[in-house]
């Protein structure tokens, strides 16, 4: 058989085992990385719900907007371990010895690497360009309609629950939850020098115009002094108090993580660069972990370790810290856009480049003589 076929066929065998291996290599990874990670968001959320951040009915949109918008962080890491895994147990198990005394080198592993990982680039830039955003602003205006929601509309019946700032406790009694009509109201409110003590046959809020208004009927309200002890005791009929001065807050208010691609780059202002630093700078970011595992998988089959896959978790770690840092820079005008990628990214390309053609040396160089010239 011709020398240039046996190439040929090593190279498609090459092909097939490591796209075999590390497609099931990253989807163990991805479902373990997976279950960690939701759990965590899913306590989270829960928090926010007993806070009275988010309504409890919504538990479930808020876990999948926040996995949905973390999900390419995950996919990144689960595919540079997956690379780590399956090439570091290739070493020590001693098939790449074989590979490189067949002539095949570290760098011709790139191929199956790329062809398996670029659906994931593909879906990873699609989820940081368009369902981050999305996510994020969906999850805002959650959090904002439960909070335009009144606070009697909040507060489960029989159970006593703070309002949204923090400054009143509320214990009511309805007939329906989703009843904005209330009986048997009791609210405590904290004031600058004492407190009040309110109570009512019956509540509930009103809007007009830009103002929120508790309007409680049959009641009355107990004021204490803290400063000079005094107490009084007033009885009413009806009586309104303003709760809320702005009901709602507009849409341009939107933090730039909520705001479309497409938009940052019409309105480039410091913080909306920061954040296209960000999106931009983690799809290059899981490109080069790419080339990055390759060169970090290398281990000693003589005394077979862990310590790849430790330096690499920790590479990625630094990476996505640097990553945050240069979008705080981006957004506070300490650099540029265009130099805060082409800084960190390209260096760590370069990086990247320079630890795989070390590699291959090494592997090169290590081989017996026969083999080192087969190689050549």
């Amino acid at each position: 058989m011709a020398p240039a076929a046996t190439g040929d066929m090593r190279g498609m065998l090459v092909d097939a085992t490591v796209r075999r291996e590390l497609s099931r290599s990253f989807g163990a990874t991805l479902v373990v990385i997976l279950t960690i990670v939701l759990t965590m968001f899913l306590l989270r959320t829960v928090g926010l719900a007993a806070k009275g951040t988010v309504s409890p009915q919504d538990v479930v949109l808020v876990l999948g907007y926040t996995a949905l918008g973390h999900l390419p962080t995950m996919l990144c890491l689960s595919m540079f371990v997956a690379i780590v895994l399956t090439l570091g147990r290739m070493y020590r198990e001693s098939e790449m010895v074989i590979w490189f005394g067949g002539g095949i080198g570290l760098a011709r592993f790139l191929r199956p690497v790329l062809r398996t990982a670029w659906p994931v680039l593909l879906v990873t830039a699609v989820l940081l360009l368009v369902v981050w955003p999305w996510g994020n602003r969906n999850t805002y205006d959650l959090r904002d309609r439960y909070a335009q929601r009144s606070d009697l509309s909040r507060v489960a019946p029989g159970v006593f629950q703070t309002s949204a700032d923090g400054r009143r406790v509320f214990f009511i009694d309805r007939e329906r939850e989703d009843s904005a009509q209330a009986r048997n109201v009791f609210v405590l409110a904290q004031q600058e020098h004492g407190q009040s003590l309110t109570s009512a046959h019956t509540g509930q809020m009103e809007t007009v115009g830009d103002e929120r208004w508790l309007v409680l009927e049959q009641g009355q309200r107990n004021d204490s002094d803290h400063a000079s002890g005094d107490r009084t005791l007033a009885r009413f009929t009806r009586y309104r108090v303003l709760v809320q001065e702005q009901v709602a807050r507009q849409a341009q208010q939107r933090p730039p993580r909520a705001l479309p691609t497409l938009q940052l780059l019409r309105e480039p202002t410091p913080r909306n660069q920061g954040e296209l630093a960000w999106r931009l700078g983690m799809l290059l970011a899981t490109a080069n972990l790419l080339l990055l595992g390759v060169g970090l998988a290398a281990t000693n089959p003589r005394r077979p370790n862990n310590w790849s896959l430790l330096l690499a978790l920790l590479a990625f770690v630094v990476y996505f810290n640097l990553v945050n840092l240069t979008q705080a820079w981006v957004g506070s005008e300490r650099i540029g856009l265009g130099a805060a990628l082409a800084g960190l990214h390209g260096g760590c390309l370069v990086l990247a480049l320079l630890l795989l053609g070390w590699r291959e040396h090494a592997a090169t160089l290590r081989l017996p003589g026969r083999a080192r010239a087969a190689a050549a």
